[in-house]
């Protein structure tokens, strides 16, 4: 007589996958309060110290900076530690960076606090765990990988709400100290959850194999890791023209600053849809071709910004952007898991996030620049446009480049 065992729940795409993949979202939304936060009280920062508005911008450039950096440094750590030190040093950089920046004196000090402490605090949030959630799952890893992706604009969502809130009531530096206890005090034991490393199954892939389908890259994976570079910065060059300029776009066509805000929002919401239909799609047909629909149809709406510019229309193309842009970033670390050694996904998922957030930075800064120099934001979408074409050439050719899985020697026999 048989005894039955009960299944391991402990299995990659298990119910602990699923539950670890809850307590990530939540530890990214959590953590993400440094992405958003320096935004919303720019205002009451550049009156506090009584600067100009370049001089305000300067801590959210060094966050930014920071976040960049952190991703591909922690990536590292968390190939090598696992997840959890990352992410209790991300609360405890949180907790002092937003507590120094509360108690700043000058822009410096606090773009400093910024940069160091919380641009790196909170890119533990973002890379190092979708890396880490995507050691958890083979059938549904594009859905993890989105459903993880998506904390970062979901605490777009939430902490501007309540930071709005607490600015009715107090100051930005005492809404800063409530910012920097709350991730201290919740991402620590959220943080403990995740101790139990991944199963040994999520590094047993052959390095350079792909997790499903039938066909490999004849690239090296150095050579295969630069493209992806290459192209993180090219497709958030695109994505950060309507991103970053879309409210003085609208200011410059004379409908104001709350239509662009508005659809800004609108773009950061259908984002948030995009990303999970990318992880369904990603799980059915992989990452390369995910990734390159995602971004020849960003590559149209770009196109549609350049005659249509009236309000209604402006609402609908924005739209159309969220849906179609939200999807690309995450389908890179799918990518990295079809195509690159398992055991180096933290330190390669946070390289090619690195390079994206690169392309919004340098996106944003040249898109102002050809503005300064043309008078009108049209030849910023078309350049927008050609980097997108990078991004789009980069893909085909990964495809291009894939060859048939040579038959195991049990297949064969």
């Amino acid at each position: 007589m048989t005894v039955a065992t009960a299944p391991d729940p402990y299995v990659q795409d298990g119910p602990y996958a699923w539950f670890r993949l809850a307590i990530s979202i939540l530890l990214s939304t959590l953590g993400g309060a440094g992405m958003w936060a320096v935004v919303v009280v720019l205002p009451a920062v550049q009156s506090d110290f009584g600067i100009d508005r370049a001089d305000a911008s300067l801590p959210y450039t060094a966050t930014m900076l920071g976040f960049a950096a952190g991703n591909y440094l922690l990536g590292r750590v968390v190939d090598r530690f696992g997840i959890v030190p990352p992410v209790i040093g991300s609360a405890i950089a949180l907790g002092a960076g937003f507590s120094l920046a509360a108690m700043a004196r000058d822009i410096w000090l606090f773009s400093l606090a910024q940069g160091v402490l919380v641009g790196l605090g909170t890119a533990a949030t973002f890379g190092p765990l979708i890396a880490d959630v995507s050691h958890w799952f083979v059938k549904r890893r594009g859905l993890a990988v989105a459903c993880a992706a998506c904390g970062n604009y979901l605490a777009g969502v939430l902490w501007p709400t309540f930071i709005q809130w607490s600015l009715a009531t107090t100051d930005w530096r005492e809404t800063y100290l409530m910012i920097g206890v709350i991730c201290l005090v919740t991402m620590v034991p959220l943080a403990l959850i995740l101790r139990r490393p991944p199963p040994e199954t999520a590094f047993a892939a052959a390095p350079g194999a792909r997790s499903f389908g039938d066909q490999t890259t004849g690239l090296r994976p150095g050579s295969l890791q630069w493209l992806l570079v290459l192209a993180g910065i090219g497709c958030c060059v695109a994505m950060s023209m309507p991103q970053v300029h879309i409210v003085a776009y609208c200011v410059d066509l004379g409908f104001g600053v709350a239509p662009g805000a508005d659809m800004l929002a609108l773009m950061t919401g259908a984002g948030v849809i995009s990303r999970l239909a990318s992880g369904f799609v990603a799980d059915k047909i992989g990452g390369v071709k995910t990734l390159l629909i995602g971004s020849v149809l960003q590559c149209a709406a770009l196109f549609l910004y350049i005659p249509f510019n009236g309000l209604a229309s402006l609402y609908l193309v924005s739209l159309i952007f969220g849906l179609s842009q939200g999807g690309i970033v995450p389908s890179y670390a799918v990518i990295v898991r079809e195509y690159l050694p398992a055991r180096e996904a933290g330190q390669r998922v946070g390289l090619v996030i690195m390079s994206t957030i690169l392309g919004m930075a340098l996106g944003g800064w040249l898109s102002g620049w050809i503005y300064d120099l043309t008078g009108s934001y049209s030849m910023a979408f078309l350049n927008g446009i050609a980097w997108n074409l990078v991004n789009m050439t980069i893909m085909v050719f990964i495809l291009l480049s894939g060859r048939p899985r040579r038959p195991s020697t049990a297949a064969a026999q």
